[in-house]
């Protein structure tokens, strides 16, 4: 492998990791901070795609798809929140696996009936379509870099939001001891309501971003929720950082995987995951961190 091509590489590696990150940093949150265990959360990437896929074709603006699929997660996620995840939160995680599954059924089903279950594409922007070069005969596209800043500015954003802000304060404490914030005054009820808002925003901003270098298809947030899992372990449960570092880390590991043993390079991500296990069994931050 060349230089070149190493670079690459490293770009696709990073690229990867930062989307999966979007997906994976919603769901730590949501494990992480309200303890519930939310196997729909891959549904939410996939309404993302498709999303893109109706709102683009309506407006024909890339930025006002964006913009308008991401007013409607937080709203989408409020409601969902308050009409139906309010009432897991004292319930064992062997029901809430349950009724999050049947939550999966539901957003298919209704996935199938509003847009049928075909494959579909959506347009990279035009003012995006371009490369640019690297070394003498390799290009890298645009769009790529594109995902790839939107992604690291979301995560600067979350970092300081959580570190540096009265709400982060209050997320990170409500976290550790939700009776005590509860007994200082503070609606911990309508706090989780917009940190859930949040999290299903940012995995159908991941969605809505993966559009347009991938297909459109029935049941793509399923193998999105598998790894978000994977990163949340990885990192530790709540920990935004820690989702941001394993992501990475899986991104590397499987990119690079598929390069020099592609036929195991899926087992690859486990085997990752079992050594930090063995060597942290918390991951590799702390709740909140």
């Amino acid at each position: 492998m060349d230089l070149t091509t190493f670079l690459i590489q490293c770009l696709n590696s990073v690229q990867y990791g930062l989307l999966l990150f979007l997906v994976a940093s919603g769901l730590t949150l949501i494990f992480g901070i309200m303890g519930v265990i939310n196997l729909a959360h891959g549904s939410f990437y996939m309404i993302g795609a498709y999303m893109a896929f109706t709102l683009a074709s309506l407006t024909g603006n890339f930025a006002l798809t964006i913009l308008l699929g991401l007013i409607f997660a937080v709203i989408f996620g409020y409601l969902l929140e308050w009409g139906f995840f309010s009432f897991l939160y004292e319930r064992e995680h062997l029901l809430q696996v349950l009724m999050t599954y049947g939550l999966i059924l539901v957003f298919e089903e209704l996935r199938s009936i509003l847009v049928g279950d075909e494959v579909y594409g959506v347009a990279v922007p035009a003012w995006l379509t371009g490369t640019i070069p690297i070394g003498n005969d390799m290009t890298y596209p645009i769009y790529r870099l594109f995902m790839s800043g939107i992604c690291v500015l979301v995560a600067v954003g979350m970092y300081f939001m959580i570190k540096k802000t009265r709400i982060g304060m209050m997320v990170r404490a409500g976290a550790t001891n939700r009776e005590m914030v509860q007994s200082l005054g503070i609606n911990i009820s309508l706090l989780y309501r917009f940190v859930f808002a949040g999290g299903v925003a940012l995995a159908i901003l991941a969605g809505m971003l993966a559009a347009p270098t991938s297909s459109v298809y029935p049941g793509m947030g399923n193998s999105v929720l598998i790894l978000s899992f994977v990163v949340v372990v990885i990192g530790g449960i709540g920990s935004v950082k820690g989702a941001f570092v394993a992501a990475l880390l899986i991104g590397f590991v499987d990119t690079f995987g598929k390069v020099f043993w592609q036929e195991g390079a899926g087992a690859l991500i486990y085997v990752l995951m079992a050594i930090v296990l063995l060597w942290k069994p918390e991951g590799l931050f702390k709740q909140g961190s």
